[in-house]
């Protein structure tokens, strides 16, 4: 019987290759990390989940899914890690709310923190993304974020707040679907001299926004308004999860659930 589980939960996506790349690295690290420990999926939307039923045939839990079937099983522990970037309202209301209808439900249950919380989680970030340093007086770093109306939304302009106290004056942070948006970003970066602009996605997961709000070829991605602005630009397709450092920060979170449910 199955005594312990950590539910891995994540927003999802329905590109396979990087699905294998991100989500999959953070469950296979986690997995190998807590061997006392069944590793489990779960993802917060169900547009994927259904699309990957109808596309392969792929079977994927929602939160509540998981629960119940941790319930069948006699689980008795569940550390569920979201990997989400931070607890907005994917996190509020497809994970915690969900979570604390299953508290009686388990001996023990409790949710581990999302990427960004602690200022060390905010330490770490900066680390990994600034490591292979690009950024010059002639090349910006623009991450595109994805965007959020709960207030943990402010995690962007704290990240862009710690870079520039590190010295990291040619990083920019902007979100696709809240603020700061492109029109704050190319605000910023116009007030520097820079010929070329390096895009990267700030999202766990390199799925739709940066594959298509990012680095498409339509009018209004990110990309093609840089090169409007006559930018030359590079676009790195890959989610923050390809990083080990990213997936350790995880680990670290997975590992404070457990410590402080003893």
């Amino acid at each position: 019987m199955v005594d312990k589980i950590i539910l891995v939960v994540s927003f999802g996506t329905s590109y396979n290759n990087n699905r294998a790349l991100t989500i999959g690295a953070i469950e296979k690290d986690i997995d190998e990390a807590f061997p006392d420990y069944e590793m489990r999926r779960a993802f917060t939307s169900q547009m994927v989940i259904n699309k990957l039923k109808r596309r392969d045939d792929l079977d994927i839990d929602n939160v509540q899914d998981a629960l119940e079937r941790a319930v069948n099983d006699g689980v008795k522990t569940v550390i569920v890690q979201p990997t989400h970037v931070m607890d907005g309202t994917e996190y509020h209301f497809k994970i915690k709310d969900t979570v604390d209808k299953y508290i009686d439900k388990f001996d023990n249950i409790t949710i581990a923190d999302p990427l960004l919380i602690t200022d060390e989680d905010f330490e770490d970030l900066i680390s990994s993304i600034t490591k292979d340093d690009e950024s010059s007086d002639e090349t910006a770093i623009v991450y595109m974020g994805h965007g959020s109306p709960a207030e943990s939304n402010m995690v962007y302009t704290k990240l862009q707040s710690m870079l520039g106290e590190k010295g990291f004056d040619h990083y920019y942070i902007g979100t696709v679907e809240a603020k700061p948006d492109y029109d704050d970003v190319l605000a910023m970066v116009k007030e520097g001299d820079y010929k070329k602009i390096i895009l990267k996605p700030l999202m766990v997961v390199a799925g739709d926004h940066a594959q298509n709000d990012m680095a498409g070829d339509e009018d209004d991605s990110w990309k093609s308004m840089f090169q409007d602005e006559g930018y030359d630009v590079d676009c790195l397709i890959e989610g923050l999860a390809q990083s080990k450092d990213i997936r350790d920060v995880y680990i670290k979170h997975v590992q404070k659930a457990i410590d402080d449910l003893s």
